[in-house]
């Protein structure tokens, strides 16, 4: 098959077309439009695989996407571009309302339009895959309460709101227009080649640098942490099993609290990199709370039994593995 992904150059993007290409015979076409998120050199093992394509282009270029659509023809369409960083959505959330929302619109409709014109054998075999987040659904009050593929959308930020708005499109053309759709619902991704603005990559190359540590709050805000590869499987089983209509929630079984995440980080770099920067006697004193971010949700937790249940995936890394690899 050929897939094509939007988005591919970007963290999750990048590992789920190394993915596909190492474990299937399928091609893949990479549709990103290159912000300061996404970067080729994550994909430079890839090119000589002859099964590569790269298109430099934006999701809310309609006319683009249907070029792309008609040139490619595309047997799946994986939906991954988007903004996602929830701070820069507090500080400008214009950008996110643009890609987001109106760039899902186009996607989904040029979709639409490709997937009403295809005979009926490739109509038949096309899906559209739309990548979201567990954020869509709020916060979470008690210790033992879960996300599921039906709670109700409450969010808290510009991002998630933002990404809570394409799941409903995704969902309102599927039913509407019978384009089918389906939805995936993650938890936190961490790896390599992540853009260091994120949690993770941010403490290990400021740690490294002899940089502060900030800490948002009293730093006790839980999340559910995915290691990418474990993702980028999880989504190459949901293309091929996966049931149309259905929302799967993707999570890494990991539960830490930010200050735990950076603790273990200065833990391992103690054991990985003991020559520090000048003036450090142990990683653990660059650690500084900071004021908490607005609206910043205490826990996300997902249920991901469904996923288990129905297509038979689990997460492969522990948190303590995959942290290792990420270092």
């Amino acid at each position: 098959m050929k897939i094509m992904i939007t988005g591919g150059a970007g963290f999750i993007g990048s590992s789920l077309i190394r993915n596909f290409l190492s474990s299937t015979d399928h091609s893949v076409v990479n549709l990103d439009k290159l912000t300061y998120a996404g970067n080729l050199d994550s994909l430079a093992n890839v090119e000589q695989t002859g099964r590569y394509f790269f298109e430099n282009v934006d999701i809310c270029d309609a006319f683009r996407v249907e070029q792309a659509l008609k040139t490619h023809t595309p047997d799946i369409l994986i939906h991954l571009a988007a903004e996602s960083h929830v701070d820069r959505s507090i500080e400008g959330p214009e950008e996110f309302i643009k890609t987001n929302i109106f760039g899902t619109f186009n996607l989904i409709e040029q979709s639409r339009k490709y997937h009403n014109s295809l005979t009926s054998a490739k109509k038949k075999a096309f899906r559209f895959h739309h990548i979201s987040t567990d954020e869509v659904y709020g916060d979470l009050v008690g210790e033992n309460d879960f996300f599921v593929e039906d709670s109700p959308y409450a969010p808290s930020s510009p991002y998630s709101a933002s990404k809570a708005s394409s799941d409903h499109l995704v969902r309102a053309w599927g039913r509407t227009y019978s384009l089918p759709v389906i939805i995936t619902n993650c938890s936190n991704n961490y790896g390599p080649y992540q853009f260091p603005e994120k949690l993770i990559p941010h403490v290990i190359l400021s740690a490294l640098r002899g940089k502060r540590l900030p800490i948002y709050g009293n730093g006790l805000q839980v999340r559910d942490w995915l290691f990418v590869d474990d993702h980028a499987k999880a989504l190459i089983k949901v293309v091929a099993e996966g049931a149309i209509g259905e929302t799967y929630n993707i999570g890494g079984h990991n539960e830490k609290s930010n200050i735990e995440v950076v603790e273990m980080i200065c833990e391992l770099l103690e054991e990985l990199a003991p020559d520090k920067p000048h003036g450090i006697s142990n990683y653990r004193e660059l650690i500084e709370f900071v004021k908490d971010r607005p609206g910043h949700d205490a826990r996300y937790a997902i249920d991901a039994s469904k996923i288990h249940r129905d297509l038979g995936r689990i997460p492969e890394e522990t948190f303590e593995t995959g942290l290792l690899k990420t270092i």
